[in-house]
């Protein structure tokens, strides 16, 4: 068929019905075959039982029988026990994988938000916090200005006044 051709609902109609008639005639004969896999293996490990005797050849017959189901629980208990060790395996490999692969993190949006929004996410919807954080900054950069312009004294008077602007951030 050429690209620019569609195919008509009849023709896809009759083609997914010969594809279903072939996958349940592969089922079908899937089935058969686990069957005779059945067969053949009853046949090799499980012989037809003597039921021809006294009582005490049937109580031996029976312990037999269990002590045979005792080992086969057993086995089947292993394996699971195994699957789960395995399995467990494979899901710290898997995340072994992508942790190393890493995760990857969508780009960032640059978002506008005022100091008081900031703080309000962080701090919560209850907590009301307001503050004039670019009100301190302006201030503080006319002072880096006046002590640049001014000619430094006496040094104690110069770690005085920066004693002083400290206690002014901490207590705003």
């Amino acid at each position: 068929m050429s690209e620019g051709k569609k195919m008509t609902s009849s023709r896809r109609h009759h083609l997914k019905s010969l594809m279903l008639q072939i996958a349940a005639n592969w089922l079908e004969q899937e089935a058969k075959e686990t069957a005779a896999a059945k067969e053949a293996y009853m046949a090799e490990n499980c012989p037809a039982p003597d039921l021809s005797g006294d009582q005490a050849a049937m109580m031996e017959i029976c312990k037999k029988l269990h002590q045979a189901l005792d080992k086969i629980d057993e086995d089947r208990y292993d394996a699971e026990a195994k699957v789960a060790k395995t399995d467990k395996e494979i899901e710290e490999l898997k995340l072994k994988v992508v942790e190393l692969a890493g995760v990857k993190k969508p780009a960032l949006k640059k978002v506008r938000m005022s100091a008081d929004a900031m703080l309000q996410a962080l701090l919560g919807g209850k907590h009301k916090v307001t503050m004039d954080l670019r009100a301190n900054l302006k201030q503080v950069k006319k002072e880096v200005k006046e002590e640049a312009v001014e000619a430094v004294g006496d040094w104690r008077k110069n770690v005085e006044d920066k004693a002083d602007r400290k206690k002014m951030f901490e207590t705003s």
